[in-house]
């Protein structure tokens, strides 16, 4: 597992350039400003942003290197939605769609978002009613899979790939998420933290105890 403990070791890992550290460091100043006036991310974690954060959110490209157009579901603080769309600055094509239901944390995402001028577009909506065409569907400390796949179903029928960052109690997770719903799927481990799992969502079939395949 990769070391990452600040702005120089997360270049090392990720291979990020300066004007993408420095964008990244913008966003953490901006993200410590607004944690002061609402609850973004736990404050005992900023200090450990480098790797709880940025590289927890950064691994996720290099499980689909090719991939263009991203949603991030519950974007909250925008793990890791806009860690994504500052590394993707620049790439013709790259846009990450930030779904967030809640007005205000909409508001911070608009802020950094333009700040940035990242290649984002925030949506104050609920997730499961936008119909958005994307080659994948993330999201971290969003939901329990259960409740997850339903999110991200309209996403995943569309032909997305799920990739959602989850913690050690996957394995529960996933059972749980069984009873409900046919799905196939496989375990990454997390390059961030040890107890860290990613969760690929290859395919989501039908809804458990209803017959409308989805």
């Amino acid at each position: 597992m990769s070391q990452v403990t600040d702005a120089a070791s997360f270049a090392a890992a990720t291979g990020a350039t300066d004007a993408q550290v420095a964008d990244l460091t913008r966003f953490l100043e901006m993200l410590e400003a607004g944690n002061a006036v609402m609850n973004l991310v736990g404050p005992k974690t900023i200090p450990d942003f480098w790797n709880r954060h940025a590289w927890d959110s950064a691994q996720l490209l290099r499980l689909a290197p090719d991939a263009l157009v991203w949603a991030d579901l519950g974007a909250g603080a925008g793990f890791p939605g806009l860690v994504l769309a500052i590394l993707g600055k620049g790439r013709p094509g790259f846009h990450v769609h930030l779904v967030e239901s809640m007005a205000k944390r909409c508001r911070f995402l608009t802020e950094v978002v333009n700040a940035l001028n990242l290649p984002a577009t925030v949506h104050n909506e609920r997730a499961e009613n936008l119909d958005l065409a994307v080659d994948i569907v993330t999201a971290r400390a969003c939901a329990p899979l259960v409740r997850l796949l339903g999110y991200a179903r309209p996403y995943l029928k569309s032909g997305a790939v799920g990739l959602f960052l989850k913690g050690q109690d996957v394995a529960a997770e996933m059972s749980e998420a069984a009873r409900s719903w046919e799905f196939e799927a496989d375990v990454i481990p997390s390059k961030s933290d040890e107890r860290g799992r990613i969760v690929r969502v290859k395919r989501l079939g039908r809804e458990r105890g209803r017959g409308r395949k989805v």
